[in-house]
This record gives structure tokens, sequence and C-alpha cells, in this order.
């Protein structure tokens, strides 16, 4: 088959070139031993099954650990347990709603900026105007529009830090604490 890689070494001597790493990989991510020898005999499987379709040599490795990772997800995915919910379980309290709870909180920080950045970050973050509407409307140039909009931002990320210790994760702001009142600049009203 033209295009795919012709001098593909077996299955079996492939297997025995990778299977001590890969049971090393394999140990280091899953405790139980028996498990271990299950998701191996589990990888062999797959990639005995799709070996047909690996292009080039130079891939092997990374394919053959890809197969492995994925195993092990199946793996703890398939000891989950599911317990129906009781239906006499109390409603939650309603939790904090810490995001919501900081843009009260940024209300103050943006109206203490100077009125060239204010109406900037304003009319582009808050309004949702993209930076050319933003230039128009303030009779600037593009490029004068996006500089008041990005030291619009930087005052008020710098103001916010003075004000809170702010908490970061993968999808944004996550959590935060307004620093001391006595040990810190004024937050405005609303937060804490």
């Amino acid at each position: 088959m033209p295009g795919r890689f012709q001098s593909m070494t077996p299955m079996a001597d492939l297997w025995q070139e990778h299977k001590a790493r890969l049971r090393v990989y394999v140990a280091r991510r899953v405790r139980d031993e028996a498990a271990v020898d299950d998701i191996l005999q589990e990888v062999y499987l797959k990639a005995h099954r799709a070996l047909s379709g690996v292009r080039s040599r130079g891939s092997l490795t990374a394919w053959l650990y890809r197969i492995a990772a994925n195993a092990i997800a199946d793996h703890y995915r398939a000891q989950r347990t599911w317990e129906p919910v009781p239906e006499d379980l109390p409603a939650a309290e309603p939790a904090r709603d810490e995001v919501t709870e900081l843009a009260q909180c940024i209300r103050p920080l943006v109206a203490g900026l100077p009125e060239i950045y204010r109406t900037a970050l304003t009319l582009s973050d808050l309004d949702g105007l993209p930076q050319k509407a933003v230039a128009e409307r303030l009779g600037v140039s593009l490029s004068g529009a996006k500089s008041r909009v990005q030291r619009g931002r930087e005052r008020l990320r710098q103001s916010l830090l003075d004000c809170c210790a702010i908490e970061i994760g993968r999808r944004g702001i996550v959590g935060y604490e307004p620093h001391d009142p006595q040990g810190g600049p004024d937050c405005g009203s609303g937060c804490g």
C-alpha cells in the first residue's frame, strides 16, 4: 500500500521492544499488578488491530504510549460506581458565587480608572464592542483604541491585585480573598 511504512517490524517484535517500558509506565499509574497486566494486554490487542494504520516508524513509540494512556483512563472509568441519590437528601446550600462577587468588586475599581482608560475599557470589555467600534466611538485610531484598552486592563489588573488575592485556574479566576482592609487599599463596596 503506497505511503505506508513498508518495512514494518512484525507486531511481536515491536511489542517486545516496548513492553518493558510500557509496563513501567502503566505500573506507575495503576497500583494493582493484575490490572497492570490486563491493561498491557489491552494495549497489545489495540495496537495489533491498528498497526496497519501507522504511517511511519518514528511515531510508533508515541502511538503505543497514547494507546496505554487511553487504556489506563478506560480502566479507571470502569471502576467508577454510581449510587442512586437518596430521595430524602436535603438541598445543598447555595454556594458563594465568587466570580459574581468579584465582578461586583471590580465595578468601583473600573470607576476609579482615569477617564481615558475607563471609557475604552468599558466599551470594549464590558459592553463587548469590537476595538474598531471603540476607536470610532472615541474618535481615535484603531491603534490608539487598542493602546487605551490594554493600558486600562493593566491598571485594572494592578488595582485588583492590590485589593485581593486572586486564585487562577485553567479556565480563569476560580476564587479570591480580599486583603485585610487595614493592610491594603480600599477596594470599594461589594468585596468580601
